[in-house]
């Protein structure tokens, strides 16, 4: 395979694809390569260039993000978050099992449908508030912690799920993944506190050269690596490694060599995700599939307008949170990747009508959160 031809071309693809999509459709580039991926998977066997591709670009996104977080904010911020975190477990997971249950699946379906309903992506939410300029609203921290707190739930939940579909688990694998997460975090915060903090003058230097956007790559690539070694989300080692740095005077220098090879990598991963949802022209299970993508939503609006009013913010901030959050995306793929038959079917049509509907959400939430409350003062009034 020529692979310069092949990543020139896609490069090409994807660049078509989100001028199409940002001048002439006017809808999230997003939603267009998740579409091209799946157009173009029948035609393409191997992915794995795309797959690593996009791999680089959702480090570098979420390595950005934790550049915003200090350890003393993150931990601040981080407590007041908990209550919204269990109240998404319970509605997201408890909440679905129980409706697929009622549907006639069993309970091991349920819960599996339930770890898929569950998690926002976090891919597509960053992504869009990056592209909206919405990082720095009220609402935005809440939801970066929300997502954050999901991505540490989700290697437990998929202990529990690869336990119920047949590999078996016990107590200890849940002691050893809190471990994990500990010993991850608990080395960034070292770094970040002793150090990047003390090497400052060192980086300074090496800020002036070319090469500092390789240090950078590098400094996020291999802690996002050591998480997955951990057997953990690559997520939350790319957001510790820019929590690591997020302390340094050198932050701006960063953000600016990062940026142009996020932009070029990131494409990739949603080009990949929709390269790997399976469509048939029957959809089963069609009724619970309904339920659930209305439910979806509900969940999603319920997390934040109840959970972000837990986290400090106001009703109004709240519910464009809750909006904003209703998109699944790549946790759900690797839930869904442990279904069989029909099963499987059903979630891929899942994924992929929720990440659409949710995307065209969170675009209007603003516009449809005032209106929301217009209405309401106009009926207390």
């Amino acid at each position: 395979m020529n692979l310069t031809l092949a990543i020139g071309l896609f490069l090409l693809i994807l660049f078509t694809a989100g001028i199409i999509g940002e001048r002439i459709l006017k809808i999230p580039d997003i939603l267009l390569y998740i579409l091209l991926g799946l157009g173009i998977a029948g035609f393409f066997h191997e992915t794995k260039v795309v797959e690593v591709a996009g791999e680089i670009g959702l480090v570098l996104l979420f390595f950005l993000l934790g550049l915003e977080f200090s350890v003393k904010r993150l931990a601040e911020n981080g407590s007041k978050v908990w209550k919204a975190g269990l109240l998404d477990v319970f509605l997201g997971l408890g909440v679905t099992a129980v409706i697929c249950y009622l549907f006639g699946l069993d309970w091991v379906s349920a819960l599996l449908v339930g770890g898929i309903v569950f998690a926002t992506s976090s891919s597509i939410t960053a992504k869009l508030l990056n592209d909206k300029n919405r990082t720095e609203n009220k609402e935005s921290e809440f939801m970066l912690l929300v997502l954050i707190f999901e991505d540490l739930v989700a290697p437990i939940l998929v202990t529990v799920l690869i336990g119920l579909t047949g590999e078996g688990f016990t107590p200890m694998d849940f002691l050893f993944t809190f471990l994990k997460i500990f010993l991850l975090a608990g080395i960034a915060i070292f770094f970040a506190k002793f150090v990047f903090k003390k090497a400052e003058a060192i980086l300074k230097e090496f800020g002036k050269d070319d090469s500092f956007v390789v240090l950078i790559a590098a400094i996020a690539l291999t802690y996002a690596g050591v998480a997955v070694f951990l057997g953990l989300s690559e997520v939350i080692g790319a957001f510790l490694a820019g929590m690591m740095l997020s302390e340094v005077s050198l932050k701006e220098r960063i953000e600016k060599a990062s940026l142009p090879v996020r932009n070029v990598f990131l494409p990739f991963f949603f080009l990949n995700f929709g390269m790997h949802i399976t469509l048939t022209k029957d959809i089963p299970y069609l009724g619970l599939l309904v339920t659930l993508v209305a439910w979806s939503i509900i969940h999603k609006i319920a997390l934040g307008y109840f959970g972000g009013q837990w986290y400090g913010l106001s009703k109004f901030h709240s519910l464009k949170a809750g909006l904003s959050l209703t998109q699944r995306g790549e946790f759900s793929v690797i839930i869904a990747a442990m279904a069989a038959g029909q099963l499987k079917i059903f979630a891929g049509i899942y994924i992929l009508a929720i990440a659409l509907i949710g995307t065209i959400l969170f675009q209007i939430a603003p516009i449809l959160n005032k209106k929301i409350f217009k209405e309401v003062e106009k009926i207390k009034s």
